[in-house]
């Protein structure tokens, strides 16, 4: 690895694999850093080893990364598995985890493609043994082909849930139920985006295929379910939640949950770069520009780290900001750029008119996100209840950060990836205050674990 680069890209999803081809065959001198050990991203994960069989089940999303990974393969775009970054500024300087060792290097332009997260919920026994995060189900099987062997119930809302219940039917896993959480009311509030969805309409074609599957299966679905709850002494043994005015439960050792995901913005925001709370999205991510420009001109977003799009969208993000920054380097005129990026601006717009309707119809409703019951832990590292929270709000700490100080939470090994927008949820509905860009933890670095041995190793030449 060189001390610097005309171009690191951070992330080695579809739109790190886009960007990093595109501006390596134009001639532009291309780092791609990732923590995995192969490229893919979450979204294509384990391609390179991934077996046929795996793959069939997986479906043609997944297999459409394989072309990606190829073509980013045969570039001449450096690629660094293997390492994180623990700090990122304005000027395009970074620090690395390389090996196990630290280092700092630089850049003329920093292409942040760190991709999204799974939403984090706290809802009663979200801690138990056996509950998990269905982006984590989907992980085991993409990386080890592992699945449920005695049922799984699968609860929450959003469109990963459909994909991962289809693709455990094609595995043979056995669902016991979805417990679908969003309101009957999401729909009502959709439909009037309906006709402009109906532009990307492979997304509906698709998500109506997945569910034909499901049903066909005997999988039942059951839609307006609320006050969820994982019971169980040790470990998870079954699931309660409320259907109307009845509750109901359901035996599982198994419950896997999704309730959409969020930007990654914990690197973003260490390196000072503007957000703002989209309410439609349900979450913070970076002001940027259709060609990834943010409020710095030497950082760049593309793909879900800057709002979340899908795969398609990012493959596109990618690619319009590798243009963009080929431009600014004055290895393309704006003419030839304009020219270049027309099919991939045209793709990504058609591409996103699925959005306003899918937001609208999985939108999570408020009582999931702040009316927690008050012996519900929500920062799990520390074991910090919505209660606990509470008391503090009412005794006149009404920032995220001061109830951060009071209770720790936010402190653990986390860092507050797991809670930070549960508590900004739980003091916005306390306290009265709409949710904003200045409501969550602040974030500084490092944002990846480093110790202390790994930051010495920066300075061999001083002595203690």
């Amino acid at each position: 690895m060189k001390s610097h680069y005309s171009l690191v890209i951070i992330g080695s999803g579809p739109a790190g694999l886009a960007a990093a081809t595109l501006a390596a065959d134009h001639g532009l001198d291309v780092a791609l850093l990732d923590e995995q050990n192969q490229p893919g991203g979450q979204i294509f994960r384990n391609m390179e080893s991934m077996p046929a069989s795996r793959v069939e089940i997986l479906g043609g999303d997944y297999q459409r990364g394989q072309e990606l990974v190829e073509a980013f393969r045969a570039s001449d775009a450096h690629y660094f598995p293997e390492t994180r970054v623990w700090s990122l500024n304005t000027q395009g300087e970074m620090g690395l985890i390389e090996q196990g060792m630290a280092r700092m290097i630089s850049a003329d332009k920093v292409l942040i493609a760190n991709g999204a997260m799974e939403r984090p919920v706290p809802f009663p026994g979200w801690t138990l043994p056996g509950v998990m995060y269905a982006g984590a189900g989907q992980i085991l099987f993409k990386q080890a082909g592992l699945v449920p062997m005695d049922g799984v119930v699968l609860a929450g809302s959003g469109p990963l849930l459909l994909l991962l219940a289809w693709q455990y039917i094609r595995a043979g896993v056995t669902i016991q139920a979805i417990l679908d959480t969003a309101p009957l009311t999401n729909l009502l509030r959709a439909l009037p985006h309906l006709p402009r969805a109906l532009m990307a309409h492979h997304y509906i074609t698709k998500g109506l295929e997945y569910q034909n599957e499901i049903k066909r299966a005997g999988v039942p679905i059951i839609k307006g379910i609320s006050s969820l709850e994982a019971q169980g002494e040790m470990s998870l043994e079954r699931v309660s939640y409320r259907k109307g005015l009845q509750r109901q439960q359901i035996e599982t050792q198994c419950l896997l949950t999704h309730f959409g995901v969020i930007p990654h913005v914990y690197l973003s925001r260490a390196a000072g770069l503007k957000h703002h709370w989209d309410h439609h999205q349900q979450c913070l991510r970076p002001v940027s520009d259709e060609w990834g420009e943010t409020s710095s001109r030497t950082l760049f977003i593309a793909g879900d780290g800057g709002g979340i799009g899908g795969a398609r969208s990012a493959e596109h993000a990618g690619r319009l900001a590798a243009f963009q920054i080929l431009y600014q380097q004055e290895m393309l005129t704006k003419q030839q750029r304009n020219q270049l990026a027309k099919s991939d601006r045209q793709w990504m717009r058609e591409d996103l008119h699925i959005r306003p309707f899918l937001e609208r119809l999985f939108h999570l409703p408020p009582a999931l996100l702040n009316r927690l019951p008050d012996n519900t832990i929500v920062c799990r590292c520390e074991e910090i209840t919505a209660g606990e929270i509470r008391r503090e709000i009412a005794s006149g700490h009404d920032h995220s950060n001061q109830v951060k100080f009071i209770t720790r939470s936010g402190m653990g090994a986390c860092q507050g990836r797991q809670c930070s927008q549960a508590v900004a949820q739980i003091v916005a509905d306390q306290s009265n205050q709409v949710i904003s860009s200045q409501s969550l933890y602040r974030v500084r670095p490092p944002v990846a674990s480093l110790s202390l041995g790994q930051l010495a190793s920066l300075f061999p030449e001083e002595q203690e």
